[in-house]
């Protein structure tokens, strides 16, 4: 049984939608974090998905842009939990909105 396009799309759309919720809606910035990492996620379905119903031959271009993709989630996540430590070390809180580092 094949699983047709629009199904993965409906998918990737959906947990696209979780992310942007998460990124717009929470005051943590751990949970804006997981948003945006749910949104890669979704990019990485949708590549995947785009990958196996367009090609023919046995080249791997969507799955190396999802590799690729994994790990600039990887550096993106590494990158901003140093960033949400170095805050929390300084304020003592990591609500978005109480971040203002660039006036004391």
């Amino acid at each position: 049984m094949v699983i047709p396009l629009w199904m993965y799309l409906i998918v990737a759309a959906s947990i696209f939608s979780i992310g942007v919720f998460a990124v717009l809606a929470r005051r943590n910035a751990v949970a804006v974090l997981m948003g945006i990492e749910l949104m890669l996620n979704a990019v990485n379905v949708n590549l995947v998905a785009f990958w196996r119903y367009s090609t023919t031959d046995s080249s791997m271009g969507g799955q190396v842009f999802a590799a690729f993709l994994f790990v600039v989630a990887a550096a993106e996540a590494a990158v901003g939990l140093a960033i949400v430590i170095a805050v929390y070390r300084n304020r003592r809180s990591v609500i978005v909105e109480d971040v203002d580092m660039l006036r004391w």
